[in-house]
């Protein structure tokens, strides 16, 4: 059977795997919950079908978590991604369930079965996901595909796609010099698997876009900005002739309405529920210096307005005195101790919730950037700029599936992304993703030496042409 044909059962096995780990998990807490909780309800005991809505809702907790953590993609992700999710996904859905127990309880429950249960979950989650992921890799092997590549090499990407040889082997490489016409002769040789269209021009690269759709090859290709922004553009069917309507103006008045809303509420609890931590923080970074707990440092957020954003000092006094602004390093000699363990556990970002209530940020948006670094990026690539169209944020697009050493023009695809796709509802969900990176150590890795994130700029402007 070839990759074809056996492409249609992914889905279907993806199915199967998330099925397989909710009903299990729902029938450990259906044993959980009928042997140390069903029985001490305030009022009296459900009947048969009441403790099986109970489950039932259990389940859907579990699918929403799974959903938003990524727990579902197995055979996409990779395997230790995968455990990771499945094991935040049993943590959320049984901490959630556990609130709903203390509201049907005659007194406070018991927490010791739950954590029991929270770690069979782990557990189940584990093995599970572990088995399903060998079966995919047997079933479904790596894909050998073309990379075509244009005025620039593509040692980037395909170094990213060698580091998942359970998905991609870089099969063949070719370049656009050697001409169309051999060019969509090695795709019917080496790319009936898959195409990687990499840094061609427009006119191109839609002509191959085309030809492999003709054939029905599969292709991946890097966006360009002008892709992004058309991506979420609204149908208009006025005429009998198509057209797409890209507003480009951000948000709408009731959208920044209910975001304004939404930073309210969640920048109060925050603050309150993590008080403590940031009081012992602030006594951490007294203790070690006598030196401030703060600084606060000029950043841009939406129309490119100026303002000062709170954070934990975690660098040593004077860091910057020279007046040069600079990006932290992979083991830069400025961070302090402390401030090696509050920039790992993102701590010292937590100050920042007092510029969300502010309203000098959201909690969901582009992270903002110093002027000096933005002004930089800007004189290689004047679209960053673009990212100004909503307020900065203390979590987004970049920060959650891009890392502290991600490209600026990476960062700036990912932040439209986020522009041009926004909901309450998506904003949600990446605030609840926010909390699965947190101990997520390539999310916080600093710059290499002589590293800057502009690097490459003027190479990556030119690709969107």
């Amino acid at each position: 059977m070839n990759y074809k044909n056996r492409e249609q059962y992914k889905h279907l096995m993806r199915v199967l795997a998330v099925a397989a780990i909710v009903l299990l998990e729902c029938t450990v807490f259906s044993v959980f919950w009928d042997r140390y909780y069903a029985s001490h309800l305030w009022l009296e005991p459900f009947w048969d079908k009441g403790n099986q809505i109970i489950v039932v809702i259990y389940g859907i907790f579990l699918l929403v978590f799974m959903y938003i953590y990524g727990g579902m993609k197995i055979g996409y992700m990779k395997g230790s991604s995968i455990i990771y999710s499945q094991m935040m996904t049993a943590f959320c859905a049984n901490a959630l369930m556990y609130l709903q127990i203390i509201l049907l309880w005659r007194h406070l429950p018991y927490i010791l079965p739950m954590v029991g249960m929270t770690l069979v979950d782990f557990a189940l989650a584990g093995i599970v996901s572990w088995l399903f992921e060998k079966t995919f890799a047997r079933l479904f092997p790596p894909r050998e595909v073309l990379l075509i590549y244009g005025e620039y090499p593509m040692e980037s990407l395909e170094l990213k796609m060698n580091q998942r040889p359970d998905k991609y082997i870089v099969a063949h490489k070719v370049s656009v010099e050697v001409g169309e016409k051999e060019l969509c002769r090695q795709i019917d040789t080496y790319g009936q698997e898959g195409v990687i269209l990499g840094d061609l021009h427009s006119e191109l690269r839609n002509r191959l876009l085309k030809y492999c759709y003709a054939k029905e090859i599969r292709v991946y290709l890097t966006p360009k900005l002008s892709d992004i922004m058309v991506r979420k553009a609204e149908a208009l069917h006025i005429f009998d002739t198509p057209l797409l309507l890209a507003r480009n103006s951000g948000l709408s008045f009731d959208q920044r309405f209910c975001k304004r809303l939404l930073d309210l509420l969640v920048s109060t609890i925050l603050l309150v529920i993590t008080s403590p931590i940031m009081l012992i923080a602030a006594l951490c970074i007294k203790l070690y210096d006598h030196g401030p707990v703060f600084f606060k440092q000029k950043r841009l957020t939406i129309g490119g307005k100026e303002f000062y954003v709170y954070k934990f000092r975690s660098m040593i006094v004077d860091a910057e005195k020279d007046g040069v602004a600079r990006l932290a390093t992979k083991n830069d000699s400025r961070i302090t101790p402390v401030g090696k363990v509050i920039r790992a556990t993102r701590i010292d970002e937590l100050p920042q919730l007092l510029n969300i209530f502010k309203g000098d940020m959201s909690v969901v948006g582009p992270r903002p950037e110093r002027p000096e670094i933005a002004k930089e990026y800007e004189e290689s690539i004047p679209e960053f700029a673009y990212r100004l169209k909503v307020k900065a944020g203390l979590t987004g697009y970049a920060q959650i599936y891009g890392k502290y050493n991600t490209t600026a023009y990476d960062k700036l695809k990912l932040d439209l992304m986020y522009i041009e796709s926004y909901s309450i509802l998506e904003d949600l969900k990446l605030i609840l993703a926010t909390f699965k990176i947190v101990f997520t150590k390539e999310s916080t890795e600093g710059l290499e030496e002589g590293q800057t994130i502009s690097l490459n700029a003027k190479e990556e402007e030119k690709k969107d042409v």
